[in-house]
């Protein structure tokens, strides 16, 4: 079977509390080990009122110690404003409390933030229609260089980082990260160090990518296993897919590939029921594409009185028309052609509504359907 994974980014619901959201996170990973979720993975986001996983290393040693046997991950630390050594020591620490059951998911947000603004001094390339890949929706790429442009964009990138720093090479940090954890680590000038906490550790190294780009090359060169974002950037996880297949070499951690793919989903006994919970998720993104970061998760209510603009439709039509939404069949058989279509290994499943009793309802009733319909 096919197993199924949770990212979390402990959301703030609208009325709601950061510490609302990181005891329903605390609660949620609990149950969802109970429902058999293979991995319970927790997002980096900043300078968002809606989103309380600002310091995932925090958090995963929190569910670790909430939990018993769920794999607990990032998904995934951001490199771009963090050194090498700093993340082998935090997760060397959980580790060292809660051994062969940390993953530690690497992303290069930073260094794609400095890309993205030099993409909005350049031509756009021309539209890429939207498409359907055996059954699965393939949309048309979104562009984030309005997000690039704006002067918060700018003013977040450098309190992220210390003034003047730059964000190394994500190959080379992670080159540095998988030395440090073996305790093989060689400055240019032959001078070893060493990490404690950190040497040694049994964590599972992983690349989070959203397209062909470095992240997939550089896990797939490696011998690492890859996430694929469909849930962020649905329109490349096929180009993501197949550039890390194609980059990948066996290694002592791999043999072969391992892909995990991610998807939005909402899930409810009926399907009405399910696009009523899911209803204020166009307005939450909307938050996000349009530069100011995650809201507090609206009510549907709230969501209902949003008066939208056909500027507001298109920002988030990708995201849209990509949740898998619906009853518990109805998802699981949309979740099985994503599985097929990008050749996945496990599936990583990723779920906001207001309430959190809809948002543990939906986890437990996709993971019955799916042991049923799978096992």
């Amino acid at each position: 079977m096919t197993s199924l994974s949770i990212l979390d980014l402990s959301p703030v619901p609208s009325g709601g509390t950061t510490g609302d959201a990181l005891r329903n996170t605390l609660d949620l990973a609990k149950r969802a080990e109970e429902f058999g979720y293979r991995r319970y993975w927790l997002a980096e986001h900043h300078f968002a009122a809606g989103v309380a996983s600002a310091a995932p290393a925090v958090l995963i040693g929190l569910v670790a110690a909430a939990t018993s046997t769920i794999r607990v991950g990032s998904g995934a630390v951001q490199l771009g404003h963090q050194t090498a050594l700093a993340v082998v020591e935090q997760f060397g620490l959980i580790d060292a409390l809660y051994p062969g059951r940390i993953d530690l998911g690497l992303g290069r947000s930073g260094q794609r933030r400095t890309e993205l603004v030099e993409e909005t001094r350049r031509t756009p390339p021309p539209p890429q229609p939207a498409r359907v890949v055996d059954g699965l929706l393939i949309p048309e790429p979104f562009s984030f260089a309005a997000i690039a442009a704006s002067p918060l964009f700018a003013l977040y990138s450098s309190l992220l980082q210390q003034p003047g720093a730059q964000s190394p090479d994500f190959a080379d940090q992670v080159d540095d990260i998988i030395a440090l954890l073996a305790g093989t680590y060689r400055s240019a000038d032959g001078l070893a160090a060493h990490a404690v906490p950190g040497e040694g550790a049994d964590v599972e190294l992983w690349v989070l990518g959203s397209s062909g780009g470095q992240s997939a090359q550089v896990a797939g060169e490696r011998g690492l296993p890859f996430a694929a974002n469909y849930h962020v950037s649905p329109a490349t996880v096929l180009e993501a897919a197949e550039a890390y297949r194609e980059a990948f070499k066996p290694s002592e951690t791999l043999a072969a590939p391992h892909l995990i793919v991610s998807a939005d989903v909402v899930v409810a006994e009926d399907d009405d029921t399910a696009h009523e919970l899911a209803s204020p998720y166009g307005l939450w993104v909307r938050s996000i594409r349009s530069g100011t970061g995650a809201i507090p998760f609206p009510t549907p209510e709230e969501a209902a009185a949003h008066e939208w603009t056909e500027e507001d439709r298109a920002l988030v039509a990708d995201r849209l028309a990509t949740q898998f939404v619906g009853s518990p069949r109805t998802v699981a058989e949309r979740l099985r052609v994503l599985r097929d279509v990008t050749g996945a290994d496990e599936l990583l499943v990723t779920t906001i509504t207001h309430d959190h009793a809809d948002r543990v309802r939906s986890y437990e009733l996709l993971a019955r359907e799916w042991a049923a319909s799978e096992g």
